[in-house]
């Protein structure tokens, strides 16, 4: 099947699951399309025959790595980014910064040595390096997920851009170390002492080349933005900024991601506010929701159908399972202990750190990391693992997030 055929079908299925979602579900648009390709993927391995021969050509033909990293994340991360106020974020900069970096690098800590002792307890043979490469593609929040379901979960506003702006930055921060690690698993951990400065210098380069990119490409698409009074060609540059920008940043050796957030903050609350005219603001706002919510619901689809790829062999399911617990006691302690140590500085709410371990959601990104790894068994047990963990943070924790908000704040 081909790639343009395999999106035809693709569309297909995700306008026929949120249209049955809507008339008899009422889910959330992407918790309802991924459910229900989930419960198609389990039916057809159920059934067998040609109809799961089909279904698992048409996810084999969609490359969900490239897709996702190299196409869509470009522009749900500007969609995201579009609206979030940035005065918000700078009042609480310390705290999101500490929880994208310090977070990041606990959890990963946590996950990977809780699974590597894990594996070993139920004979699964688990390398820790393996382990650990699995704690940094599972630790970071994505934002997908979290910007896609948390506007709909009626958390407090504090708490919102709190999680919110976390999902934002961290992804970057988990990406660099994610990619540090994968080259430990290549090399066989050789060179490791030397490559301390190399790991720096990477970082440099991505996390504060995608910020500056970011900037500077936010800055030349406002000034175009200023000096144009017509909305279809101002949503052009912003698709231009989006697209182009990300390429750049790819050829760059730059993060495409950061600069994306960064470049949304900037047209979103300064470009929207001094470059625009109220029409035009309409219609950018219309069509950024458009293509955010189309998306997601592509890429939750896809999430759901992606069971059709994952090999659960002997003591795979049990080890996705307990992965599950695993990654929310890390989450908690990668929230907690940041969270206690601002509490010296400034005041957080009680429920604070209840909320952000609950509402820490895990979605695309994750997966499409897995996937990308290099073939082997180890290979399997990570994807297992994490495609147990995302769709039990997408479906449980997306489903009660907002009733457990609600609840934390006496409301």
């Amino acid at each position: 099947m081909g790639f343009f055929d395999a999106m035809g079908a693709l569309f297909a299925l995700t306008a026929l699951f949120a249209y049955l979602n809507y008339q008899y579900v009422r889910l959330p648009t992407p918790i309802g399309v991924m459910l229900a390709g989930l419960l198609l993927s389990l039916g057809l391995l159920l059934v067998g025959g040609p109809a799961e021969a089909w279904a698992q050509e048409l996810v084999a033909s969609v490359p969900f790595e490239e897709v996702l990293m190299q196409g869509m994340l470009a522009f749900l991360l500007f969609a995201g980014a579009l609206h979030v106020n940035l005065e918000d974020l700078r009042r609480r900069w310390v705290s999101i910064l500490t929880l994208a970096t310090l977070g990041v690098l606990v959890s990963t800590f946590v996950v990977g040595t809780g699974v590597y002792y894990l594996a070993a307890w139920l004979g699964l043979e688990l390398p820790y390096v393996h382990a650990l490469l699995f704690g940094a593609l599972i630790s970071p929040t994505d934002p997908i997920a979290v910007l896609g379901l948390l506007k709909r979960a009626g958390v407090p506003k504090d708490l919102e851009v709190l999680i919110s702006g976390e999902s934002l930055f961290n992804d970057g921060v988990g990406v660099v170390v994610f990619a540090v690690i994968l080259s430990l698993v290549q090399t066989g951990g050789h060179g490791a002492e030397a490559s301390a400065a190399a790991v720096a210098a990477f970082f440099a380069q991505e996390a504060l080349g995608g910020l500056a990119l970011g900037l500077g490409l936010g800055l030349v698409a406002f000034y175009m933005l200023r000096r144009t009074d017509d909305y279809s060609v101002e949503v052009l540059i912003t698709l231009a900024l989006v697209s182009g920008g990300y390429a750049l940043a790819a050829n760059l050796h730059t993060s495409g991601p950061l600069a994306m957030v960064v470049a949304g903050l900037l047209i979103g609350n300064h470009g929207r506010a001094l470059a625009m005219s109220e029409r035009t603001r309409e219609h950018l706002d219309t069509f950024w929701e458009m293509t955010d919510e189309i998306l997601n619901a592509l890429l939750f689809v896809l999430i759901g159908l992606e069971v059709l790829l994952v090999r659960y062999t002997p003591g795979y399911l049990e080890l996705a399972a307990l992965s599950v617990p695993l990654v929310l006691a890390a989450r908690f302690l990668s929230v907690g202990l940041p969270i206690g140590a601002l509490r010296l500085v400034r005041p957080f709410a009680g429920y604070t750190v209840r909320l952000m371990t609950w509402g820490g959601l895990r979605g695309g990104i994750s997966v499409a990391l897995a996937l990308g790894l290099p073939p082997g068994p180890e290979r399997e047990l990570i994807l297992a693992m994490t495609y147990g963990v995302v769709v039990f943070s997408v479906l449980v924790q997306g489903l009660t997030i907002g009733r457990l908000a609600r609840f934390a704040a006496g409301r």
